[in-house]
């Protein structure tokens, strides 16, 4: 038993409160427990200028943690982002593009904004899985507008972490056990089953193939949850 008396393949409590931001095309605060994420979703009618003339839109994302979102006050980033956050925000703005028709969205953009309000293991990932639902509700305000003739949208995503802690994989990790595992292993995954991306090291010692598999197993028995979190949440059957 985990010390928050979670059983090895069960999430903390999740919460997406859609719409969250009343002056965003999209928007989402997504709870992982103590994990806290606003994530809104800005459309602009233009796209970066190495992509003018190519008839595609484009979706980027920004990640930020708030000064006293952590055990310990971090600086704010106001110049340049460190390698970690540019890191992350390429991760989310790539996990949310390897679902969306990016020739559907000719010349809009979508910037989604991920600010990380409390942070207690998986920001992130929570960035992803929250940062979906704004963009979900950012394409349905444009299709309602009629700036977008189709849903750009294939299928949904979200992302879980996986860690192998105390030789016993487990899931959705919060801070504690992040700092103490084994490995380590962030999965972003469709509602397909399709693997996007997988993020994992070994902290310590290098681990087993079966152990990967025990992780990968238990990434998208969690995927299956979150996505159907999405959908409730949106409203979506």
């Amino acid at each position: 038993m985990r010390h928050d008396n979670r059983s090895n393949n069960q999430l903390r409590e999740i919460e997406l409160i859609p719409a969250y931001n009343p002056y965003a095309e999209g928007s989402c605060l997504v709870k992982f427990g103590n994990t806290q994420v606003i994530c809104t979703a800005s459309v602009d009618d233009k796209v970066p200028n190495w992509l003018k003339g190519q008839n595609r839109g484009w979706i980027t994302a920004e990640y930020g943690m708030l000064p006293r979102s952590n055990r310990q006050r971090s600086p704010r980033e106001n110049k340049q982002p460190s390698g970690r956050t540019q890191e992350i925000q390429r991760l989310i703005g790539r996990s949310l593009r390897a679902v969306v028709d990016l020739t559907a969205m000719k010349d809009l953009s979508i910037c989604i904004d991920c600010d990380v309000i409390l942070a207690d293991g998986g920001t992130r990932t929570a960035s992803i899985t929250g940062g979906f639902v704004a963009l979900y509700l950012a394409i349905q305000k444009l299709i309602a507008e009629k700036r977008l003739k189709t849903n750009p949208i294939r299928e949904f995503v979200a992302a879980i972490s996986c860690d192998i802690y105390d030789g016993t994989a487990i899931i959705d990790v919060d801070y504690d056990e992040d700092s103490h595992a084994q490995v380590d292993m962030n999965f972003v995954i469709t509602e397909s089953g399709k693997i996007v991306e997988i993020q994992g090291t070994a902290e310590e010692t290098p681990f087993e193939e079966k152990e990967f598999y025990d992780l990968l197993k238990l990434a998208k028995d969690g995927i299956s949850q979150l996505i159907a979190k999405q959908k409730e949440a949106l409203g979506v059957k």
